[in-house]
């Protein structure tokens, strides 16, 4: 494939932008990418790997870019597009990672001096690991990431975050933020939550003298996996997504309701048959893995 962006700057060489910024490279998209992020140890690693082929210390990281990407926490994301806005090209696209999409991409195009060369992108992959050791060059291969230009959005600019997230092997869909948002509140945030909410219902708890988690088996620890993600990341979708999120939060309480009514009254048919359902869904989901 041939280049489609002479310089991209990254901000936030983590796990997710230090994983684009390694395929992009391997995959020959990208001349010159820039590195720039809060912490100058984690920058350093990202030289050495090889992710980025420089460090700017300050707005100027966006000055001749391309293409900018934001790989930050949701809520700084606006912020960074605001420091970024007098360094860079009428032309520069910006684009981002975030799981969240209705809120922020509406708060980027507000920042930007032109709204038409934002595109908010979110590629669905990942795990627990942090920091640009984290980073890997296959972690997109074959995963979905959901683009969301809106009607403002400049075809060309769209084109261009496409291109950049199938040349590293992301299956890629088009939707609009606010679909976005009502999906992945339901089958990405609100999984972190409930896991979050599960360790926290059990840690510090014992029984008999005996300490819970010292007994905790694959079920808990494959349950609660995703508890152990950064609690600032997930800080800012949860608020970021709000009204989705609480829609399906309440959804949840009434799945849990229904368990809770059969177990009470001691119905083993009404039970069993929710229990099965659920098992069923889950056999199918296992069996597209």
């Amino acid at each position: 494939m041939s280049v489609l962006v002479e310089r991209m700057t990254l901000a936030g060489v983590g796990l997710i932008g230090g994983s684009l910024a390694l395929a992009a490279r391997k995959a020959r998209l990208v001349r010159e990418v820039v590195g720039f992020g809060r912490t100058r140890a984690n920058l350093d690693v990202a030289l050495q790997r090889g992710l980025i082929d420089r460090i700017a210390a300050d707005e100027a990281a966006a000055a001749d870019a391309d293409l900018i990407v934001l790989a930050t926490p949701v809520a700084t994301c606006a912020r960074l597009a605001e420091r970024f806005r007098a360094h860079a090209r009428p032309t520069t696209v910006l684009t981002d990672v975030g799981s969240v999409k209705g809120s922020l991409v509406a708060e980027l195009e507000a920042a930007w001096p032109d709204p038409r060369r934002v595109v908010g992108a979110h590629p669905i992959a990942g795990n627990e690991r942090a920091g640009a050791a984290a980073a890997e060059a296959d972690l997109f291969r074959g995963r979905l990431c959901i683009v969301t230009p809106t009607p403002r959005t400049d075809p060309a600019a769209a084109t261009l975050v496409r291109a950049l997230w199938e040349g590293v092997g992301a299956r890629v869909e088009t939707m609009t933020p606010e679909t976005h948002d009502a999906i992945l509140a339901r089958v990405s945030h609100l999984p972190h939550l409930v896991a979050y909410a599960l360790v926290t219902a059990v840690a510090g708890r014992d029984e008999d003298g005996r300490t819970l988690l010292d007994y905790a088996g694959s079920g808990f620890v494959d349950t609660t996996r995703i508890a152990a993600s950064p609690a600032e990341v997930w800080r800012d979708i949860a608020l970021g997504n709000r009204p989705a999120l609480g829609a399906a939060l309440a959804e949840f309480r009434a799945a849990l309701d229904a368990l809770e009514r059969a177990m009470a009254s001691g119905d083993a048919a009404a039970l069993e048959r929710m229990l099965a359902a659920a098992a069923q869904v889950r056999q199918r989901l296992g069996a597209k893995s």
